[in-house]
């Protein structure tokens, strides 16, 4: 497929599991006030926010994350076509 294709493809699945591991230390007291949760809250929350503010909670369960990962892996298959098609 080529680098930067892949380039982009690692960063995007670096940045999902970003996500995901901050959305598991909301699990954990007091982790998301330390200081690798506030480094990856500045990393993470401005991607979140917009889903945030388009999908209300249900509950008080936040779903934006996983739609926020579900588009991170639509980004993921359009880089992959695309570069399918320059080939």
């Amino acid at each position: 497929m080529g680098t930067i294709a892949s380039l982009i493809i690692t960063i995007l699945n670096i940045y999902s599991w970003l996500i995901i591991i901050y959305i598991l230390m909301s699990w954990v007291p007091n982790a998301r006030e330390s200081g690798f949760g506030q480094m990856l809250g500045r990393i993470v929350e401005p991607y979140l926010e917009p889903f945030r503010k388009i999908i209300p909670p249900l509950g008080m369960i936040d779903i934006s994350p996983i739609v926020a990962i579900i588009a991170l892996r639509l980004a993921e298959r359009g880089v992959v076509e695309i570069f399918k098609m320059l080939m």
